[in-house]
């Protein structure tokens, strides 16, 4: 029967005989004492004859002064190394920023916003901010929200709470928001925009760019919005830009610090757009690969639906990780096939907005997929909501793009099969844990 080492000293109180028990047939035998410390180098008898505990480890010696001289020098070289590369670092930023261009922002009179919803509330606000003297006009299709913002700076649909600045401006009139406008920002669904853009194509500037806040595939043609703004505006020569990264409406209306990214085929056109909006809340990288911008932000929420249904399923943080990985592998070997390069899929509209959708409740998509999850049918769930899902509509026409492709998408897939009502969310994941053991790529 073994017993537990105690550290000394006992108290006095003790008798010996709570401390050793000895019984007839042992051999061994032992003093009363009220004070025992046992002796580092020898080992205790204690209650049953042959049991025994080693001593504890003799603690190392202590550092003698030269080691000591030493630790400390290497500590303070480590220090030194890190101090100096960020002073680097600082010495470069402020180069650069002294060099920084700003004359697009002090020529800029006018921007347009196309939508009322919350992103492009959100955006209008923030362009607002950058200089005062700057018109910011809204054109949104509710007299409520436009009386609301001209009266009030409020957008009383989607921030009642969050005042707008005084330069921005409602209207219903698409020719008086168009009109003399410098940069049109498009924040309208991607399932309205052809038709939306049709009617008010005659009010664009054919030099004016468009910067798509909007993300999605167009569902029966399968097109971007890179695709869908000259087509609309019967214009294939509109000046375009589009604008993603991981980025919620509520965060910018906050003044949170928050990346993103503007992808154009022209160079200066991207750049132009970073210094209308970079500030010291957002920081604004430049891409050109546009078609690898624009799939990672359509494709990112159908998986956020992915990533909601096995949060509401209750599966765990093993199957929500193993899961948002396939998703990105499918996301990849999607893109790159259409041409995107691979390493705007692992920067801020690839991996960075898949993380904040996936994982983030905020995410009209994930919260979706979450209620699908939990057993609610998709049309109550659409019906409750007063903002647009885009991956709901984007799923099917993901699916129409792999078969053109031949890219095999087996997590995208089963979204698109539980959107259509033609799996449940149990059954999918039963039917993805089946898939054949592969090898990864």
């Amino acid at each position: 029967m073994a017993a537990s080492m105690l550290e000394p000293p006992f108290s006095a109180n003790y008798s010996s005989s709570s401390l050793f028990t000895t019984t007839t047939t042992t051999h061994h035998s032992f003093k009363p004492i009220n004070y025992f410390r046992p002796s580092p180098t020898t080992s205790i008898c204690l209650c049953a004859a042959g049991e025994t505990i080693d001593p504890a480890p003799s603690p190392p010696p202590p550092e003698t002064s030269q080691e000591h001289s030493v630790a400390l020098e290497r500590s303070r070289d480590r220090r030194k190394v890190v101090r100096v590369a960020w002073e680097k670092l600082v010495r470069w930023s402020r180069s650069l920023r002294s060099k920084a261009k700003t004359d697009v922002l002090e020529r800029t009179n006018k921007v347009v916003v196309l939508g009322g919803g919350s992103f492009g509330t959100a955006m209008a606000a923030h362009v607002a901010d950058q200089k005062a003297q700057l018109e910011v006009n809204m054109l949104v299709r509710d007299p409520e929200v436009c009386q609301s913002i001209n009266e009030n700076h409020f957008n009383c649909k989607y921030f009642p709470a969050h005042q707008l600045p005084e330069n921005v401006i409602a209207t219903t009139d698409a020719k008086a928001a168009l009109q003399g406008a410098d940069f049109c920002f498009h924040a309208v669904p991607v399932q309205f925009s052809a038709s939306f853009l049709e009617g008010v194509a005659e009010f664009v500037d054919p030099g004016m760019p468009f910067i798509s806040l909007s993300k999605g595939l167009e569902l029966n043609t399968f097109r971007m919005m890179s695709q869908i703004i000259p087509r609309g505006l019967k214009n294939p020569r509109q000046p375009y830009v589009v604008l993603s990264g991981p980025s919620f409406a509520l965060e910018l209306m906050n003044k949170l610090p928050t990346a993103m990214v503007v992808a154009s085929k022209d160079k200066k056109m991207a750049n132009a757009v970073q210094q209308l909006l970079a500030s010291r809340s957002l920081r604004i990288n430049t891409s050109s690969d546009v078609t690898g911008v624009e799939i990672a932000g359509a494709l990112k929420n159908v998986l956020a639906i992915a990533a909601g249904i096995v949060e509401g399923l209750n599966l765990g943080n093993n199957s929500m990780a193993a899961l948002v990985s396939q998703g990105c592998s499918e996301i990849r070997w999607l893109a790159t096939k259409m041409g995107a390069k691979s390493t705007t899929l692992t920067g801020l509209s690839g991996t960075g907005d898949i993380m904040l959708t996936c994982f983030v409740n905020l995410s009209r998509n994930r919260t979706v997929g979450v209620r699908l999850g939990s057993g609610e049918k998709l049309d109550d769930i659409l019906s409750s909501m007063n903002q647009v899902a885009e991956g709901v509509s984007t799923a099917g026409a993901v699916i129409a793009l792999a078969q053109k492709y031949k890219v095999k998408m087996p997590v995208l897939t089963a979204v698109a099969r539980i959107v259509d009502n033609e799996l449940t969310p149990t059954k999918a994941v039963f039917e993805l844990m089946n898939l054949p053991q592969v090898e990864e790529v």
